[in-house]
């Protein structure tokens, strides 16, 4: 096994440890940048009854923008265990989605946001994604909004010369950790190159990835139900 890693860059060092202790050879190439978005802050910010954070960068770049502490009266919520680390670190207790369904679906399930009628919700994002959230929250009566932290784009890299590195090294395994780097990498393979990329073991993080990785015809795809290291680890048949 070779495996590929492709989370924006300074975000894969876990990995790379965890890899070198199975001593699994792997190339890194991020195909994801994260850069702060200009988006205000929402009115009602502060006085929000639960604020949704769908990522680490969520964290990160709410945390940059604003110019106070988190509000501790408000309940928090993460999508993944990393993200709820993350909270942590900044002395919040978040409710998290369960280890085995660490997505969208996962976080709804929760008790605490079943009952959410005329309750203000806002989620913390990137630009776009996670509408599923919303769209629920909203049926059940929530008053929700969405402030968008930070932005997503392909690297600026040589992309025709890494994929046939990729090639040339022997990856068959890649770790795709959000539907925008599955994107990112289908843009950068050329149509002539696809079966290649179709004979990777491709490892996404949830049902709607997988989903999206099947809709674009990829057929070797494993869904590790979470992004954290744990999770691809286990994915990857490495754990004990």
């Amino acid at each position: 096994m070779k495996v590929l890693l492709t989370r924006p860059e300074g975000r894969n060092q876990d990995m790379i440890e965890q890899l070198e202790q199975y001593q699994v050879a792997h190339l890194v190439t991020p195909l994801l940048a994260v850069v702060a978005s200009q988006s205000a802050q929402p009115i009602g910010f502060a006085e929000a009854d639960k604020l949704i954070f769908v990522s680490t960068n969520a964290v990160k770049f709410a945390a940059l923008a604003l110019n106070h502490p988190f509000p501790k009266q408000s309940q928090y919520f993460a999508v993944g265990q990393a993200t709820a680390q993350a909270l942590i670190s900044r002395g919040l207790t978040p409710y998290c989605a369960p280890e085995n369904s660490q997505d969208s679906e996962g976080l709804l399930a929760l008790p605490e946001l079943k009952d959410v009628n005329n309750q203000n919700i806002i989620i913390c994002r990137g630009s776009g994604g996670r509408e599923t959230i919303a769209q629920e929250l909203t049926l059940k009566g929530a008053n929700v909004s969405y402030w968008n932290v930070y932005k997503r784009q392909l690297p600026s890299l040589d992309y025709s010369k890494l994929y046939q590195q990729w090639i040339h090294f022997g990856i068959d395994t890649i770790v795709l950790t959000s539907g925008e780097v599955l994107t990112n990498l289908i843009s950068i393979i050329p149509k002539e190159s696809f079966a290649w990329l179709n004979s990777c073991h491709i490892i996404v993080p949830s049902n709607r990835v997988e989903l999206q990785a099947n809709a674009l015809g990829l057929t070797k795809v494993t869904n590790a139900n979470g992004a954290n290291t744990h999770a691809v680890i286990a994915a990857l048949g490495l754990s004990a």
